[in-house]
């Protein structure tokens, strides 16, 4: 069934004195069925996240506007969009006097395929309908813990540690990245990226039903406002990218 590409983008700062996450939204410029979704939590200092968070959606414009799916695949794409930013990441510590890191996570739609990598503990759910499909896996010291079976999913939200990272770019280490990918995407099929600030406050199947049950607009500012709501006042920047493929009309 054709389908397209119902998109959204909420954006808020919270309870936080300065919005350090950032996020794009970017088509192909003559691909129309490539669509490129982005998302940067920085980490650094008074304004260093930010120039983090900032050069990972610079670095994924640009190389989605020389991407050639002749001679480069979807996976090497985001590959290099990661490796890129990394590489500006660090080069910022000669330029300023921070010490700038970044989460990212990344969604390339190519037709009926999508392909994600990312590094940090940023998020990409894939749903279908009411079904959680994919989720990725947190870089983080809970999200270790977690896949070892030494804590569940309630315990994790109330960790001491839970804001460690394991990898991010930027760092001295070469980053983590891990990729995914679903093929024979159809109607009914959703993805949602987004920072701590947002999946702290749900779980997989909340998500599922607000995003099943709404439009991808309605479904944003819904979880947006839910999330401001449990933060009760101290509440991290929050970013969110829905995709929803609803039917073509």
């Amino acid at each position: 069934m054709p389908f397209a590409a119902e998109t959204c983008i909420v954006h808020h700062i919270g309870d936080r004195a300065e919005q350090q996450d950032r996020v794009g939204l970017f088509p192909h410029p003559t691909r129309p069925e490539i669509l490129l979704a982005i998302l940067a939590d920085g980490m650094g200092g008074h304004s260093g996240g930010a120039m983090a968070a900032e050069q990972v959606i610079i670095k994924g414009r640009q190389n989605l506007n020389v991407f050639a799916p002749r001679h480069e695949t979807a996976e090497q794409l985001l590959g290099s969009l990661m490796a890129d930013a990394h590489t500006a990441i660090r080069l910022t510590r000669f330029t300023s006097e921070q010490d700038p890191h970044s989460t990212a996570v990344a969604l390339l739609l190519q037709g009926d395929m999508a392909i994600w990598a990312h590094c940090g503990d940023s998020r990409l759910y894939h749903f279908r309908g009411l079904e959680v499909v994919a989720r990725t896996g947190d870089h983080s010291i809970v999200g270790e813990l977690q896949r070892t079976g030494r804590i569940d999913e309630r315990q994790a939200l109330s960790h001491p540690q839970r804001n460690v990272l394991l990898s991010c770019l930027g760092s001295d280490r070469e980053p983590r990245i891990e990729y995914g990918h679903a093929r024979e995407l159809c109607a009914g099929n959703t993805f949602l990226l987004c920072s701590d600030g947002l999946w702290a406050y749900f779980s997989d199947d909340e998500l599922a039903r607000v995003l099943h049950e709404h439009s991808a607009r309605v479904a944003a500012e819904t979880l947006l406002k839910q999330a401001r709501e449990r933060a009760a006042g101290s509440g991290d920047n929050i970013s969110l990218v829905v995709v929803k493929l609803v039917p073509r009309r």
